[in-house]
């Protein structure tokens, strides 16, 4: 195996010009960057800049610009995103509370920050106060009745059509790239596929727009995912104001990893768990500048959400969490079941959700989007607001199910029987058996629970953004909830029992209920995500629960065993298979026993390689070539008997170089002779004159010999990120192996269907 050196003049590859014209070294639509060539680029840039600045103090002062202008980008971003984060968090709440009521006073104020501003709010009746008033009591000025419900329950639904109408027709008219998650195209992206417009001006306005629109809707969705996708979105528009980055394709990444964490850190007000987040789950490559420069701007993005203060709380985390029981090993137990029930949800949303996908795509279904927006909306709507736990937001459902049952807390799941008459045991635990509202809250939330499970496999995946976090934790928080309040209800009812004696200190409770569904929460994003570390962080960053590590810990790693038991592909890896994304992902596993003469191309029987030739070919030759074939590139060889390499030529920079140097050089024909040599020989005096492509040949291609393992093979492109990979013998070439090659080779390894695999 012969290995790729330096790129030889890919920092200056049109010298035979007077000057570089644009385009150069950039690629197609949905291609593969060449990292190593990117890598090369960056260090000639860099090379050049730092023996100018010893020339003069302007480019010193130009010299430290360059190296701080990836700060500045941070900054940037991190001011962008936790702006774009406050605006959507405000909106939000404004227009959930919209579909119930308004405030008369002052209508852009949401219900809760409407009844602030009232002096005329007793503490029980705290959501109720005279300047929020129904729609009901607007329109017929009945607050209860038959007749008022029936008026709310239509509008709630006409609203919530409304907002899902207007999402789903924008995003279809100005920027199909908005819908869905987004994190698998920011995987796929990052790893160094080129998807033009993914992360553009029209896609970052519509997709915040129509977030605001879904998550209001009510639709089973959350707003996590999308602003990841939205603060990359701000990392590519910032990134193309410099050129350091607008340039070079790896150097981008490099900003898009950091803004992923920014993302994170705005959705959660998680920056750590932000920085963990884009390291373990997004990037492909994240040098340690990058890490710090995450850091940076998820620390920028977290301060400015927090100066907006969209919670009111004075708080950046989402559910802050105050329990002041400690957890027990005992309890260790019934964690590791939540953990076992996330994996399964997990096992069971992907193969469901990829299924329904699959079929949307196959099928008529995918004509029509709208059609199906709307008919999910409607039946969320319906079935939703009967239930006070699908009716509000999912965000403040998880709230209520984290929290845990102080004296002033209202809700039905606090609804304990106090008797402070009773006598107590000294070494009895305190007596509070559940109440009426307990025992209805838990039929409400096993509704709310097979709801949710069955509505969010048919909403994830839709033509309106749609992220996954805050369902699957709601999923997890409801059955986290439930296991809670049954296993403080046995210690209650059973109190003598060995396992609960041993626990209690006397006058304590004993088990908190909120702590399970905040477990069970991590357990099913776990499952569905395949997270593990950043999951634990952002959990105890979004909660404040920090000694409540070890409970998390025991949860995620126990789903992601279960999850992986049947599958080793999370969600966003599942939907990146799906598309036929070039994804090679670095936890797939390769340990088949095949060669790189398995996998090369021409196989037998196949037409022999395109290849050029060094100093044989014609400007008409080479163009017809580049007509018939749709290759990436070619390799050059000394002549097509001796086969012998010499580089390679990249297809997009053939075009260029040959469509510039016939407007600009005089003498270049058709019949012009292609010279790729260093010194081109005397031509006689009346011959066309011949286009020198030296300069653009990559002189030290990536090459492996034919007995080379593809175990090597496939670890030499995962840490490379190499575009194709030439076979030679004794120097000799003798095919050609890129990702798509490989890509195809893994999935029929697999026995799955080599065919998916669309783009390079």
């Amino acid at each position: 195996m012969v290995n790729a050196g330096d790129m030889n003049g890919s920092g200056n590859l049109m010298d035979f010009l007077d000057e570089p014209f644009p385009d150069v070294g950039t690629y197609e639509d949905f291609h593969t960057i060449d990292w190593l060539r990117e890598k090369s680029r960056d260090t000639d840039r860099h090379r050049k800049i730092t023996s100018k600045s010893k020339e003069s103090i302007w480019e010193f002062i130009k010299s430290l610009l360059d190296a701080w202008s990836g700060w500045v980008v941070m900054l940037l971003i991190g001011l962008l995103a936790g702006t774009l984060a406050g605006v959507i968090d405000l909106a939000v709440d404004w227009m959930t509370d919209l579909k119930e009521g308004v405030c008369l006073p002052a209508f852009w104020y949401s219900h809760e920050q409407c009844c602030w501003t009232s002096n005329e709010t007793t503490f029980e009746d705290r959501d109720k106060c005279p300047q929020w008033k129904k729609w009901s009591e607007l329109l017929v000025s009945q607050s209860e009745g038959a007749s008022a419900y029936i008026l709310n329950y239509f509008l709630y639904i006409m609203w919530a059509l409304c907002f899902a109408f207007l999402a789903v027709s924008l995003v279809r008219v100005f920027a199909p790239y908005a819908c869905g998650s987004g994190i698998p195209e920011i995987k796929t992206i990052l790893s160094g596929f080129i998807i033009r417009g993914y992360l553009g001006k029209w896609t970052l306005l519509i997709k915040t727009v129509t977030l605001v629109l879904v998550v209001s809707s009510g639709l089973s969705l959350g707003k996590e995912g999308p602003l990841v996708h939205v603060a990359c979105c701000c990392g590519n528009f910032f990134s193309s104001l410099f050129s350091k980055y607008s340039k070079n394709e790896g150097k981008r990444r490099e900003v898009l990893s950091a803004a992923a964490a920014a993302g994170v850190s705005v959705a959660f007000g998680a920056p750590i768990g932000g920085v963990l987040f884009s390291l373990e789950e997004v990037s492909y490559y994240f040098p340690l500048k990058t890490l710090w420069r995450s850091f940076f701007a998820a620390l920028v993005a977290a301060f400015t959400l927090r100066s907006i203060n969209p919670f009111g709380n004075s708080r950046l985390v989402l559910f802050y969490v105050e329990y002041h029981t400690p957890w027990y090993m005992a309890e260790l137990f019934p964690f590791i079941l939540l953990g076992v029930f996330g994996g399964l949800w997990g096992t069971l949303f992907i193969r469901c959700n990829i299924a329904w996908c699959r079929r949307r795509k196959t099928t008529r279904l995918g004509k029509y989007p709208v059609l199906e927006v709307i008919v999910i909306t409607a039946i969320t709507a319906i079935i939703a607001y009967p239930n006070p736990y699908t009716r509000r937001s999912t965000s403040e459902l998880i709230s209520e199910l984290f929290n845990d049952c102080g004296a002033l807390e209202s809700s039905q799941l606090c609804d304990y029987i106090n008797d402070p008459n009773m006598t107590r045991p000294v070494d009895d635990i305190p007596d509070r058996p559940a109440g009426p509202g307990v025992y209805t809250a838990m039929w409400q939330l096993a509704l709310a629970l097979v709801f949710k499970i069955v509505i969010t496999i048919f909403t994830f995946g839709m033509k309106i953004p749609s992220g996954l976090f805050i369902p699957s934790m709601a999923v997890g928080a409801m059955a986290g909830r439930m296991v809670g309040i049954g296993v403080e209800q046995l210690a209650y009812h059973h109190h003598d029992w060995i396992i609960f004696r041993n626990w209690c200190r006397p006058g304590a409770d004993c088990v908190t209920p909120g702590l399970y569904a905040m477990v069970g929460a991590a357990a099913c994003l776990g499952g569905v995500t395949r997270m593990t570390v950043s999951l634990v962080v952002i959990m105890f960053e979004l909660t404040g629960g920090l000694e409540y590590i070890v409970p998390l810990m025991a949860a995620a790693v126990t789903s992601k065993w279960v999850a992986d038991a049947f599958g080793k592909e999370g969600i966003y890896e599942a939907h990146i298979h799906l598309n036929g994304y070039p994804f090679l992902d670095v936890k797939d596993e390769f340990t088949h026993r095949t060669l790189a003469t398995d996998v090369m191309r021409p196989r037998r029987g196949e037409a022999p390689l395109s290849v050029l030739t060094q100093d044989s070919m014609t400007v008409e030759d080479v163009e017809t070539l580049i007509k018939e074939t749709d290759y990436n590139g070619f390799p050059v060889v000394v002549s097509k008997d001796s086969e012998r390499l010499i580089g390679f030529a990249q297809r997009r920079e053939l075009i260029l170089a040959i469509k510039n140097a016939r407007q600009r050089q005089d003498g270049v024909v058709s019949n012009s002779i292609v010279y790729f040599t260093e010194d081109p020989p005397e031509l006689p005096p009346n011959s066309p004159h011949p286009l020198k492509l030296r300069r653009i040949l990559n002189l030290s291609p990536f090459t492996v010999t034919d007995h080379t393992p593809m175990e090597t093979v496939v670890d030499i492109f995962r840490k490379l990120g190499l575009r194709q990979c030439l076979v030679t013998r004794s120097g000799r070439l003798l095919g050609i192996i890129t990702k798509k090659d490989v890509l195809r080779h893994m999935a029929q390894m697999a026995n799955q269907d080599p065919e998916s695999i669309m783009f390079n």
